[in-house]
């Protein structure tokens, strides 16, 4: 392994021992533009990650609104999801951080969170005991 390879490697390591996750776009970066993902993981750093004013699960909370709001992928909104589960954010805590989203974003948005928060906590509906159609989820697939 070389030096690079095994620097690279390292680095992802403790992304994801700080983060508690690392997205695709993470691995794929450190092999093939590690310099890159160096600087964009900085400016991550300093706005998330390290610690100052607000806490890690304050920043969690806003982290899943402002990826519905801009209706990320299911699996980014879910790692945030798993980390603020981690950090002792109740189910219920982060549902409610995602319906901040309807006002604002609308309900197309917040369906991209809720279906993504749904699926980590295990939340299961009521079904209609009259005939009706099926609407589906409502989320991006």
């Amino acid at each position: 392994m070389t030096t690079e390879v095994s620097d690279a490697q390292q680095y992802i390591d403790d992304m994801a021992r700080k983060r508690g996750y690392v997205l695709d776009y993470h691995k794929t970066m450190a092999k093939q533009d590690f310099e890159v993902l160096q600087a964009a993981n900085g400016l991550i750093s300093a706005a998330y990650l390290n610690q100052r004013l607000l806490d890690r699960k304050t920043k969690e909370l806003i982290f899943i609104v402002s990826l519905t709001v801009m209706r990320a992928s299911k699996g980014h909104i879910q790692s945030h999801i798993r980390v603020a589960l981690d950090l002792g954010l109740s189910p219920q805590e982060i549902l409610e951080a995602i319906e901040i989203s309807l006002p604002e974003a609308g309900v197309v948005a917040f369906q991209t969170g809720f279906e993504a928060w749904k699926e980590v906590v295990g939340a299961e509906g009521i079904e209609p005991t009259v005939e009706a159609f099926d609407g589906g989820s409502g989320g991006a697939s």
